[in-house]
């Protein structure tokens, strides 16, 4: 190539590393160095060939350097000039350290079909089929699963980064889980393209994780007390399924799928299976006396749920207890929303530990130390907390003792 020292090699270490400007900046023989409105940075080839202009992903700035950019893009000038297609002989080349090829989109089907029966239901097979057919398979769904590489990754994720962040977390996620196990029966090689952490956490912007959280509308504490008297004087049975839940701050599916034999009001124990907790683990609930006489009443009617639906052997639905929020002209707020009311009450109103409080809303505990020294479920404990809380619920007010962390940990 004539005068080629002056065409190409026009960008050098320090402009690369300091530019900022979105757009494609050249380093001449078809090399750009890309930079998105995101601000990730990768490695472009650019070229022609019978008249077909095309575009070839040659990785990211944080993985390849401008070094190895160049020497690729030397590589693929010399395939142009012998005629040869880069990306097909990319391709061929793939295919060759791969015999047997697959698509993306035939690897995530085998992925699916593989994990569904542990999955907890169908309908979270149907979401991984509906996000990867929605964001990945129009871009990767016929590659072949050997070639997705980080360009391709960035190109899916980008445009719902920012805009649908908890979707682009579950689709990355998703396509580094089908890309694992194709490495796994051998179908690709090299590092994963969609691993987050050391990788794909130095292209994409990182969020704040005040965006990422949604808050459930809930009831202030403080009005509690004048919402449990307008609860009482309903006589529907969403009405006593709600106040049992907000007595117990457990969650909607734990009280609608509730049954009798799970109830000891000897020992004024509710026992949920661990089928039935989100963090699939048996809790114990500790009845206070209030909750208690809600349970005697609900076992008047009960069948097989405490809680039985218009339909025979089916729970109470659950849009009852949120019909019944409308009803009573709190529309705007949500049933899931009383844990946070329990929450924030145990916060400014009482001096039990916050440990107390995750462990009646069956939370896990993040600490690993804490949770080695904690091995019970501090169930009289927490039956003093709710009977505190049952106390407050009704217009009484509650003796709070106080719990030393020190307490806690014994």
């Amino acid at each position: 190539m004539a005068n080629s020292s002056r065409q190409i090699h026009r960008l050098n270490a320090l402009r690369v590393s300091r530019e900022v400007e979105p757009g494609y900046h050249a380093d001449g023989g078809g090399l750009y160095l890309q930079i998105s409105r995101s601000g990730s940075r990768s490695w472009i080839f650019r070229y022609s060939l019978f008249k077909r202009s095309r575009e070839m992903g040659l990785g990211p700035l944080s993985l390849v350097s401008l070094a190895e950019a160049r020497a690729e893009a030397a590589r693929c000038r010399k395939l142009l000039a012998e005629g040869i297609d880069p990306i097909e002989d990319r391709k061929a080349r793939a295919q060759a350290a791969v015999p047997d090829g697959l698509s993306f989109r035939e690897a995530s089907k085998d992925y699916i079909d593989a994990h569904r029966s542990s999955w907890k239901s169908e309908k979270h097979a149907q979401q991984w089929e509906n996000t990867l057919a929605t964001y990945a398979y129009p871009v990767i769904g016929d590659t072949d699963v050997g070639e997705v590489d980080t360009p391709l990754v960035v190109r899916i994720l980008q445009p719902i980064w920012s805009k649908k962040p908890e979707t682009a977390s579950r689709v990355r996620g998703r396509i580094e889980c089908v890309l694992d196990a194709a490495k796994a029966l051998g179908k690709r090689s090299g590092e994963n393209p969609a691993r987050w952490r050391g990788h794909l956490d130095k292209i994409l912007p990182k969020r704040e994780r005040s965006r990422r959280v949604q808050h459930h509308p809930a009831l202030p504490w403080h009005h509690m007390p004048e919402f449990l008297r307008d609860l009482g004087d309903r006589t529907a049975p969403a009405a006593c399924a709600l106040e049992l839940l907000i007595l117990t701050a457990a969650r909607t599916s734990e009280v609608l799928l509730a049954r009798p034999e799970e109830f000891d009001l000897v020992a004024g124990i509710w026992s949920i299976p661990a089928e039935r907790m989100k963090m699939e683990r048996p809790h114990r609930v500790p009845l206070s006396a209030r909750a208690v006489e809600v349970v005697e009443e609900a076992m008047k009617t009960a069948g097989e749920y405490l809680f039985p639906g218009a339909k025979p052997g089916k729970p109470l639905s659950n849009m009852a207890m949120l019909n019944l929020l409308e009803r009573m002209g709190h529309g705007d707020i949500t049933v899931h929303g009383f844990r946070s009311s329990f929450r924030d009450w145990v916060a400014e109103c009482t001096e039990y530990p916050d440990s107390l409080a995750e462990m009646a809303l069956a939370h896990l505990v993040e600490s690993k130390v804490e949770g080695a020294y904690r091995r019970g479920d501090m169930l009289e404990r927490r039956r003093r907390l709710m009977e505190d809380w049952a106390r407050y619920c009704g217009g009484k007010t509650a003796v709070v003792v106080p719990i030393t962390q020190a307490q806690v940990a014994g």
